[in-house]
């Protein structure tokens, strides 16, 4: 028997609150080196300007998201990478630990969608029409739910592999 691997890349939607922060960000920054340039605050300034430019550096690149969903053999990683250049491990179950698996909008998921202690982690791309899939999961600390977007090959597998637990 063969290894099943499949990975799909998911492309998060940027909010207009998002596009508001990098704005704000940039305009910071620009206002701070004029400033410094043109003014005499000095010292102000340029200890303004490089609180900008170090904001800019580390919260940019976290607006531009895309996750990456690997999956083998029973096995999902879920991947954040930001800006196309980091790579960050977001998530990472065995198809074990899965309690269930159904669409986001299911009734099968009613019971957990009230319970105040499962832990929620939102995968997805966060568009309007795509079909999100809700999973949830026994984690280490209690109870975890994951939304995302898989393809069909990974929720085939998933039947194949816990049909009681995977609803589509």
């Amino acid at each position: 028997m063969s290894d099943l691997y499949t990975e799909v890349i998911v492309k998060r939607r940027q909010t207009p609150a998002d596009t508001a922060k990098k704005v704000l960000l940039i305009a910071g920054t620009v206002l701070s080196a004029a400033a410094f340039l043109f003014t005499t605050l000095g010292i102000i300034a340029l200890v303004l300007l490089a609180a900008f430019a170090v904001a800019d550096y580390f919260l940019l690149p976290s607006f531009n998201v895309e996750f990456e969903y690997l999956y083998v053999n029973g096995e999902l990683d879920i991947d954040k990478i930001m800006s196309k250049q980091k790579r960050k491990r977001a998530y990472s179950m065995d198809i074990k630990a899965l309690e269930i698996l159904a669409p986001s909008n299911s009734h099968e998921l009613d019971y957990y969608n009230n319970k105040s202690d499962v832990k929620t982690y939102d995968f997805s791309s966060q568009e309007q029409g795509h079909k999100t899939y809700t999973m949830v999961v026994k984690g280490e600390k209690g109870m975890e739910k994951v939304i995302f977007e898989p393809n069909e090959v990974i929720l085939k597998d998933m039947k194949r592999v816990a049909p009681r637990e995977v609803n589509l």
